[in-house]
Parts: C-alpha cells; structure tokens; sequence
C-alpha cells in the first residue's frame, strides 16, 4: 500500500512523500549517536550533520559532518560558545552536494530556532511535527497561555527584558523564582533566586545568554519527563521518566543542567496516570506528531506542572528502546507516516539510566571504546574543557537504586581516567 506523508511548509504549501520512498535519512542536533543507531537499526541509510562529531557516531552513519573536528591534542571547545544552529545548516548544505536523502529527524539544539528550521525544512523534509507547531509550543508564554485556556497546571511564567522588570516580576510572582533564557538547552543558565539579591546575579546568567528572560513561580518536586509517540488522532506516552538534573558529582555545575535520565521514573499509579493523561491532552491539541518529549515537574502533592514541550526525540532514547524492547525511530516514521501507533511489545520491566559526565577539571580524554556501556564517546587524546560533557554512559537493572549506585561507580571509574591539564 502507497501511504503518504505530509511535510507541512508554513505559507508554502505541502511537499509529500510516500513511506516506501523514504530510505535515507539525516539525523541533525547537537548530540545524534543514539537517534543515528536507532535509525539504522530500523533499516535507513544514515546520515548524521551534529555538534560533537564522536567517534561512535561514524560507525553507525554512512557519512557525517560536526561543528567539532576532534583531533588528539585539540581541544572540542566550548558547547555555550560554540554551538550555532546556522552552522548545522551549512553543514548539511555541504552534505546534500554528495548525498541525497529523503527526510530528517530533529534531536535537540534546533527546536528555537524557527528561521533555520524552515530553511532546513526547504533542504530536506523535516519529518515530525508541523513547523508552525514546533514554533507554537517553544513559544513560552503563548503556550502557558494556551495551557490555562485548556486547563492544564504549569509554574506561573513572566518575561523580563531588563533588571527592574526582572525585580517587579519577581515581586509579582512571589520568591522563590526560577529565573532562565527564553531560549536554550541542558538547562544551562538556569537559576534558583530566593531573593532579590541572587535574583540579580541569576537575572545576569540568564541574560548573557538571551535577552529575553524568563521569570517563573519555582515548582518544589521531582522534575520528570514523558516519552511520547502520537498521531493526530492517538497519543501514546511510551515511559515516564525521571530526570536528573544539576548532578555535581558527574561533573554538572549547572544547578539545573541535564545530566540524563532513569526510566521509568519509580512513582505510584495515580500519579503516572495523571502524567499520561497531560502528556496525551497537549500532544492532541497542539497537534505533535511522531516522538515527543513533555517536561514536568511533580509537585509534592502529586500535581505534574507542565515546564516545557520538546517536539524532537529525546536523550532518553535509548533507554525508552531497551525498557520497552522497541525502536523509536520506526514508532515515529510509523506514526507520521500512517497516523498510527505501533503496539508496544512489552511494559517496563527493567530500569534503564543514561548518565551524562562532565569534565571536572580540563583534562585529555582516554580510549573510553573499552567500555561496553559508554556512548557518545570522544577521540582518545582530544581536550575536554572544565565543565563541558566526556560522555553517556547507559546501563540497565532490576532495582532503580542499584543501577545508578553501578552506573555512578563506572562515572567515577571514567573520571579517574580523565588525565588534567594544570
């Protein structure tokens, strides 16, 4: 059977392509190992265009291009610095002169950035949620406002351009606050002020980084996540999951700063059902297609309050895969494709976790291709600057306690190894 697959163009029109014509694919983000493995997995000729050019990302690729040449004795930079959407897009300009491939799949780093996105989309089809939707729900307050309309809890959010309106907000809002870029990735310049006095230094991380701040009512709880697929007519939530966030001892000196995930997040029913139940209402009303991720954090009470939509694949990919013994990237081709869902094979019956390690200190990478569960893996010899990411390392277990006191041994194993730079 022919099925078409439709890739809106906001003010252009539809450019179709049948599910049988799709054979190559380019996976483009900041950080795309795990989103390329699970594509060639599902049988697609794999092209890869991302910041940190490791070297598992060209086993799993036919061909790649990176903001990041990682060469033994250079350094890989700096992400906060480095990292440009515009560049990806170049880069994948310079990729379509020797290939041609048929649709892309957005990880993280591009969701806002609407300009690139579009002028990606001309390039090569973006295949999941329509653009105008992706640029709906990054749209903060436009899409907190919708939210209330629809009845769904979330922190109470204002924008701040400047410090006396960061301070008026914040009075507004009531201490303590949360106080981030309007704009961003891995929680970076993300900051807790419970007065005035930290509101001005946080108001000054946060502007370094956007000019547009965000002033919003701190959530107490457990921050978590849920890893969707849905249609336009059916939303699935895959997992619920927990996310760690702000983790010292793997190196994070962001407070909020993503450092992966377990999945499943270990919670009573009531409080998943009312997980999915979010999860499923905002993937139908706005519209998201194929892989999504919903950001919430579960108060005290069991509330979830909604932080944020992410319309691309997540960082728990790979644990979602092995949790439930599926393939996203099919799920999702399936669901954008068909508008239908595929049939999980099996609930959580593992726990699976990703730690994301930092450099502590600037240090030389060593061969780290020596460990089984080690992802994203660098060049051995390259420099890793003080603070920006080494590695994954995802493991899986019975008990959700034992399994991150394992994995944490292993990070603390790969720190050891780490050789400083004084």
């Amino acid at each position: 059977m022919k099925v078409t697959v439709t890739i809106i163009r906001l003010g252009q029109g539809v450019c179709p392509l049948t599910e049988e014509g799709i054979r190559t694919l380019l996976v483009i983000g900041l950080d795309v190992v795990s989103l390329a493995d699970s594509a060639r997995r599902a049988g697609y000729r794999v092209y890869a265009v991302d910041y940190f050019g490791d070297q598992d990302l060209r086993r799993v690729c036919r061909e790649s291009r990176s903001i990041v040449t990682q060469r033994t004795g250079q350094t890989c930079g700096r992400l906060g610095k480095d990292f440009d959407p515009k560049v990806l897009l170049q880069l994948t300009k310079d990729l379509l002169k020797r290939h041609t491939i048929d649709a892309a799949l957005l990880s993280s780093g591009l969701e806002d950035s609407p300009d690139v996105l579009f002028e990606l989309n001309d390039l090569v089809p973006v295949l999941g949620s329509p653009l105008d939707v992706v640029e709906k729900v990054r749209g903060k307050i436009e899409f907190f406002q919708e939210l209330r309309r629809i009845g769904i809890p979330y922190p109470e959010t204002a924008t701040a351009e400047n410090l006396e309106e960061a301070r008026k907000k914040s009075k507004d809002i009531g201490y303590p606050v949360v106080v981030k870029p309007s704009r961003g990735f891995g929680g970076v310049g993300i900051r807790k002020a419970r007065n005035p006095q930290e509101l001005e230094q946080a108001f000054r991380d946060a502007f370094l980084l956007d000019e547009k701040v965000l002033i919003q009512e701190h959530i107490s709880g457990k921050p978590a996540s849920t890893s969707m697929i849905s249609s336009t007519k059916e939303a699935v939530t895959l997992t619920l999951n927990e996310q760690l966030l702000g983790v010292r001892g793997l190196g994070q000196g962001e407070p909020f700063g993503y450092c992966g995930n377990v999945v499943p997040l270990l919670t009573d029913k009531t409080v998943e059902n009312r997980c999915k139940s979010i999860a499923g209402k905002i993937a139908l009303h706005f519209r998201l297609a194929g892989s999504n991720g919903i950001d919430l954090v579960i108060s005290k009470e069991g509330t979830p309050c909604v932080i944020e939509v992410n319309p691309r694949f997540q960082g728990t990919l790979e644990c979602v895969e092995r949790v439930l013994g599926m393939n996203v990237v099919e799920a999702h081709v399936e669901a954008c494709a068909q508008g239908t869902i595929l049939m999980l094979k099996k609930k959580p019956s593992v726990f699976c976790v990703r730690l994301i390690l930092f450099a502590q200190k600037r240090s030389v990478a060593p061969d780290l291709s020596v460990f089984e569960e080690v992802r994203d893996i660098p060049v051995p010899g390259v420099i890793v600057e003080e603070g920006e990411p080494i590695c994954s390392i995802v493991m899986e277990g019975a008990n959700r306690d034992s399994l991150l006191r394992r994995a944490r041994r292993k990070a603390n194993l790969i720190h050891k190894l780490l050789k400083p730079i004084y």
